[in-house]
């Protein structure tokens, strides 16, 4: 899946709400490129979808349609006046019920690598960070050890 237009993700999405929610979806769904971190959004003042479109590019399409089908539980239950943020257990119920994801994999592009590595003394239990780490002032985590950089 390489290239989507966006009357095809219109399309597409359309068919995925009747199929996964059995409601039509009546608003309208735009690639963003200024999306970085986050597969999607729901913006409910415009009751709009964004989609990231380095999804399509470098990920697969079962990836993608899970993007989809999570940003329109969110659409359904704001149309609906029910809960739709990620705390709310109708948001939640409809995600399980839909077999929609929670979250989305990250983009292998937007990886970043560690820079900084961290060993406990005591229990070996190894720190990547991406942020310098104050060894005088943080433990370890599992057992309470000195940090040291690796």
């Amino acid at each position: 899946m390489n290239s989507l237009t966006e009357v095809e993700l219109q399309q597409w999405t359309e068919e995925l709400s009747l199929t996964y929610f059995h409601k039509p979806f009546l608003d309208e769904i735009y690639f963003n490129n200024r999306l970085r971190t986050t597969g999607g959004r729901y913006i409910p003042s415009k009751r709009i979808i964004e989609i990231n479109p380095k999804y399509v590019n470098e990920l697969n399409g079962g990836e993608l349609e899970g993007i989809i089908k999570h940003e329109l539980c969110h659409y359904h239950l704001h149309i609906e006046g029910k809960g739709y943020n990620h705390r709310d257990p109708e948001f939640k119920e409809l995600l399980k019920k839909t077999d929609s994801p929670r979250f989305c994999s990250p983009l292998p592009s937007e990886k970043k690598k560690t820079l900084h590595h961290y060993v406990c003394t005591e229990c070996a239990q190894a720190y990547p960070r991406k942020r310098k780490v104050d060894t005088k002032r943080y433990r370890c985590g599992k057992c309470k050890g000195k940090l040291k950089k690796k």
